[in-house]
C-alpha cells in the first residue's frame, strides 16, 4: 500500500510539473525590433517568428513608437497589403496591443499605414499545436491514473 502511495504521489508531481510547462508564454513581436518597418527587410518578422514556440493561450504584444497601427487580417490581406479591405474596427492604433492566441490556423497581422505593410511591416503567427496538446494530454492522462489508483485503494 505505501508503494502505491509512492507512485501516486509521484504521478501528481509530475502532472502539476507538466501543466506548468504548458502555462501561457508573452512573445513580444518582433524581439529587439519590436513593431517597425523593419531595415532588415520584409524577411525580418519571418525570422523573428521563426525563432518563437507560439502554443494555445500564448499573448503576443506589439509594442511601436511613432505611427503605425496593427491589424489581424486575412491571408489575402496579408499576402497583397491590401489595406482597403481592412474595417476600421480591425485597426488598433495605439500601443502595447496585445493578442491571445486562440486558435491553431495561421494568424496574420499587418501595419495599415501607408508603404508599412509593403517595406516588411508585417508577420505570420504559426501556433503549434502539438506541444500544448500534447502536455495536456500526457497531464490528463497521469491525473486519471492517479485518480485511479487511489480509488481502487
Amino acid at each position: 500500500m505505501a508503494a502505491r502511495v509512492e507512485i501516486i504521489g509521484c504521478l501528481i508531481v509530475v502532472a502539476v510539473l507538466l501543466q506548468g510547462a504548458a502555462a501561457a508564454d508573452t512573445h513580444h513581436v518582433g524581439g529587439n525590433i519590436s513593431w517597425s518597418i523593419p531595415a532588415e527587410g520584409k524577411s525580418a518578422y519571418t525570422t523573428w517568428a521563426s525563432g518563437e514556440d507560439f502554443k494555445l493561450g500564448d499573448t503576443i504584444v506589439f509594442n511601436w513608437t511613432g505611427e503605425h497601427t496593427v491589424a489581424r487580417v486575412s491571408k489575402d490581406v496579408y499576402d497583397n497589403c491590401n489595406t482597403t479591405n481592412v474595417l476600421a474596427n480591425d485597426v488598433q492604433a495605439k500601443s502595447p496591443v496585445n493578442y491571445t492566441l486562440n486558435s491553431t490556423e495561421p494568424q496574420y497581422f499587418i501595419c495599415t499605414i501607408g508603404p508599412h505593410c509593403s517595406l516588411g511591416q508585417k508577420v505570420t503567427i504559426s501556433i503549434s499545436s502539438a506541444t500544448s496538446l500534447t502536455v495536456g494530454a500526457v497531464t490528463t492522462m497521469l491525473l486519471v491514473m492517479a485518480i485511479s489508483f487511489l480509488t481502487s485503494i
